[in-house]
C-alpha cells in the first residue's frame, strides 16, 4: 500500500490544471479554467476548474473532485493506479507501506482470483475456437444460431466449457492455481460426498462479465439443452470480487458511448448486449437477468441521467420490470421506454437493422416511463372501476418516487390527462404519499427558506467570478434526516472556525459553530445515518481537536481524502451555494442584508434542532415498533413505556427550543 508521506507528496506536486489539461482543452475565465466536461456530450462549457480550490466540477451532469480522481473518473482505474499515474508524470517514486499480513493476504486473495478468472476465460475463449467439442457445439452455436461474427465472439471473450466434468478444474490444478480460488470464484464445485472437485459450467457457452475497469469478475453459462430440468443459465456465486448487485452486464464496452451519447439503452440479458454491439448501437447495458438494484443504477448514473428501456412483446416481464423502474426514477434519472415489433426482442431486432435503423426507431418509438405505464395498465384495467383506481394508486407511488418537484408536477399533469382524473386529486396524494414516506415536511421547508434567504433579490455573478451554483439539483435529496445531515456537515466544511453571537441575560455570547454542532449531537449520542457525511464528520472532529476551537480545517483534508466518496461529496458541499452576493443595489439604498454571521446564528441552531428532533421521532417510532411485540415481558414493556416517556418528554423540549417547527 502506498503511505501517506507518499501520497501527500503526489497531492502536493500535482498541478489539476496541467494534469485535466492533458485531456481537454482548458481556456482561461477569471480565476478559473472552463471546458466542455469530457464525461457527456455538450456543446456550451459548464465544467469548471478551480486552481486554488484544487478541484474540478462539471455543473451539468454534476461530476466532481481533485486531479487524482478525475484520472480515476477518465481513466477507469482504482484508486492506487491512478496516485500511480500522477506520482510518474511529476517523477516522483512511489513507497508502499508494509502491509499487515491481513492486508498481504486480502490483497492476494483478491488478485489470486483475479488471475484465475482472467486464465479461465482465455481457456473458455481457446477452447471454444480451438477444440472440437467446442467448435461444434459453442462455435456453431454463436456464429450460426446467433449470427455473431468472429471479431464479436472475441471481443466479448466468449467461450466453451467441455461437457468433461471437471476439465477445466484440472486444467487450472495443473497451471498452478490452487483449489481453494476454484471454489472461491465458483468456478468449480467440491462435492461433498467425496471432496472431489467438477466444473460448475460444465457443457455451458460461456460469457465472462468485466468490471468497470475490464477485469473478469465473474461468468455466466448457457446451457444449449432443451432439458427443462437443467438450469438455462448458471452463474457466478457471490465472491471478494463480485457482487451481482453492483455489475452491469456490458458496461466496461458501453461506458464510452454512453457519456458521448448521453443515455444508456438497458436490456434483459447478454445476447441482447451483444447483438446491439455488433449493430453498431454499443451504449446498451443488461442488468443480466436479475432484478435492477439501486447499486448498479448508481454505477449507470456516473456516466448519465438518461435510461432507454427497450422492451420485446413480452407482457410479464414487462410488468416484472416495471418495478425495477421505480427505483431509477427514486434516484434522479430520466426513464425512457420503447416497446419492440412482437415479433422481435432486441437480440433479433438488432441482427436484423443497422445501428443507424435501430437509433431511427428508439428515437421515433420512445416514451416516458410514466405515460407508457399508464398506458398499458389501463388497457389492461378496461373499464372496470376497481381497476382503473388501482392503476391511478400504481402511477402515484411511481411518481412520489421522483426527487424533482418540476418533473412531479408534469409527470401529474400528463397522467391526470390520461386517466381523466382531476389535477389536484392527484397533487394532493402524491404530497401525502410523499409526507407519509418521508417526514420532510418541516426539513424540507427549513433548507428551502435557507436557500432563499442566501438567494433572496441577489444576482448571479460574472462567469468570471468562480463557480456557478448548481440550479438544477433539488434542495433537498432523500428523507429529511439525509437533507439535515447534509446541510449539517456542509455549515462544519464551510463555517466550522466561525463563530456567530447569542444574547443570554442580556450578554453577548459568542458560539463556535463546531463547537454547538459536536456539543449538540454528543449530548445525544447521535450518530449520522448516512456513512458518507458520518466519515466526514469523524474526519473533521479528529482535526478539530487536534488544531482546536476557531482554527479552520483545511478544506484539502476531504478533498485530498483518500476515499472517492468523501473526496467528491466535500467537493459537491464546497463548492455549493458559494457565489451569492449581498446586491449593489441594496447596498446604495442603505437596505439591511443578512450578514453571514446573523444568518448562521438562525440556520445552525435550527438546523441541529430539527435533525435531533428527528432522530427523536425515529426512537419513539421504534419504541412503539416494539411495543407490538406480543413476545414482550411485562418487565420489557414497562421499559419501552418508560423511554416513549422520555423521549416524548425531549420531543415536546425540542419542539419548544426550535419555536415550535415540529409540528
Amino acid at each position: 500500500m502506498i503511505d501517506r508521506a507518499t501520497i501527500d507528496r503526489i497531492y502536493a506536486a500535482a498541478n489539476i490544471v496541467d494534469i485535466i489539461g492533458d485531456y481537454v482543452t482548458l481556456k482561461k475565465k477569471g480565476v478559473n479554467y472552463q471546458a466542455c466536461c469530457p464525461f457527456h456530450n455538450e456543446k456550451t462549457p459548464s465544467f469548471v476548474v478551480s486552481p486554488s480550490k484544487g478541484v474540478f466540477k462539471c455543473f451539468g451532469c454534476g461530476k466532481g473532485g481533485n486531479a487524482v480522481t478525475f484520472v480515476m473518473e477518465h481513466e477507469s482505474v482504482s484508486y492506487p493506479e491512478a496516485l500511480r499515474m500522477v506520482a510518474k508524470r511529476y517523477g516522483i517514486e512511489v513507497e508502499e507501506r508494509a502491509m499487515t499480513e491481513e492486508d498481504v493476504r486480502r490483497n492476494n486473495d483478491r488478485e489470486s482470483m483475479f488471475a484465475l478468472n482472467g486464465w479461465a476465460s482465455e481457456y473458455f475463449s481457446k477452447y471454444l475456437t480451438g477444440n472440437p467439442e467446442g467448435k461444434s457445439v459453442g462455435l456453431s452455436y454463436f456464429s450460426q444460431k446467433r449470427g455473431f461474427s468472429e471479431a464479436t465472439i472475441r471481443k466479448f471473450g466468449l467461450g466453451f466449457c467441455s461437457a468433461r466434468g471437471d476439465a477445466l478444474t484440472q486444467a487450472a490444478l495443473a497451471a498452478g492455481y490452487k483449489e481453494e480460488f476454484l471454489v472461491s470464484t465458483g468456478l468449480s464445485i467440491k462435492r461433498e460426498s467425496d471432496g472431489r472437485l467438477y466444473d460448475r459450467f460444465r457443457d455451458r457457452v460461456m460469457f465472462p462479465v468485466h468490471n468497470i475497469s475490464g477485469r473478469v469478475v465473474a461468468f455466466g453459462g448457457r446451457t444449449l439443452r432443451t432439458d427443462k430440468s437443467v438450469a438455462k443459465y448458471q452463474n457466478s456465486p457471490e465472491s471478494e470480487i463480485y457482487s451481482k448487485k453492483r455489475e452491469l452486464y456490458g458496461l466496461y464496452f458501453a461506458k464510452k458511448a454512453i457519456q458521448q451519447q448521453d443515455f444508456a439503452i438497458m436490456v434483459e440479458g447478454y445476447t441482447d448486449v451483444i447483438s446491439m454491439h455488433q449493430s453498431g448501437v454499443e451504449n446498451v447495458v443488461a442488468s443480466s437477468g436479475t432484478s435492477l438494484t439501486t447499486e448498479q443504477i448508481q454505477l449507470l448514473h456516473r456516466f448519465t441521467r438518461n435510461i432507454t428501456v427497450i422492451y420485446d412483446g413480452d407482457s410479464a416481464g414487462i410488468h416484472a420490470s416495471l418495478r425495477g423502474i421505480d427505483m431509477i426514477l427514486k434516484e434522479g434519472m430520466n426513464v425512457r421506454v420503447v416497446l419492440l415489433p412482437p415479433e422481435h426482442d432486441p437480440d433479433s431486432f438488432a441482427r436484423a437493422h443497422t445501428a443507424d435503423e435501430v437509433h431511427a426507431y428508439v428515437r421515433e418509438h420512445e416514451e416516458d416511463f410514466l405515460t407508457f405505464k399508464a398506458k398499458l395498465m389501463l388497457r389492461e384495467a378496461g373499464s372496470d372501476p376497481i381497476k382503473r383506481s388501482e392503476v391511478i394508486g400504481d402511477m402515484v407511488r411511481s411518481i412520489v418516487q421522483i426527487p424533482d418537484s418540476i418533473q412531479r408536477a408534469v409527470f401529474i399533469k400528463e397522467c391526470s390527462r390520461i386517466m381523466d382524473v382531476d389535477e389536484g386529486v392527484l397533487v394532493a396524494e402524491v404530497a401525502r404519499k410523499r409526507a407519509t414516506q418521508s417526514g420532510d415536511r418541516e426539513a424540507g421547508e427549513f433548507i428551502r427558506r435557507q436557500q432563499m434567504a442566501m438567494r433572496r433579490e441577489q444576482p448571479q455573478p460574472p462567469a468570471d467570478a468562480g463557480f456557478e451554483p448548481d440550479l438544477t439539483k433539488p434542495a433537498v435529496a432523500g428523507s429529511s434526516v439525509d437533507a439535515l445531515e447534509r446541510e449539517i456537515v456542509k455549515y462544519l466544511l464551510k463555517s466550522g472556525h466561525k463563530s456567530f453571537e447569542v444574547t443570554e441575560a442580556r450578554n453577548v455570547v459568542e458560539i463556535n459553530i463546531a463547537a454547538e454542532i459536536f456539543d449538540n449531537l454528543d449530548a445525544d449520542a447521535i450518530s449520522f445515518t448516512n456513512p458518507i457525511y458520518d466519515r466526514i464528520l469523524s474526519l473533521y472532529r479528529d482535526k478539530w481537536r487536534e488544531s482546536g476551537i476557531g482554527v479552520e480545517v483545511p478544506a484539502q483534508v476531504f478533498v485530498n481524502h483518500p476515499d472517492p466518496e468523501v473526496c467528491n461529496m466535500a467537493v459537491d458541499l464546497l463548492t455549493s451555494d458559494d457565489n451569492y452576493v449581498p446586491s449593489e443595489i441594496w447596498r446604495r439604498k442603505d437596505v439591511h442584508v443578512e450578514s453571514e454571521s446573523e444568518m448562521l446564528a438562525v440556520g445552525v441552531p435550527k438546523a441541529i434542532m430539527l435533525y435531533r428532533s428527528k432522530v427523536v421521532e425515529r426512537m419513539i417510532n421504534e419504541q412503539r415498533e416494539r411495543l407490538k411485540d406480543e413476545t414482550l415481558s411485562d418487565e420489557e414493556q414497562a421499559e419501552c413505556l418508560m423511554q416513549l416517556s422520555k423521549l416524548n418528554q425531549v420531543k415536546l423540549a425540542l419542539a419548544k427550543q426550535s419555536q415550535r417547527l415540529i409540528l
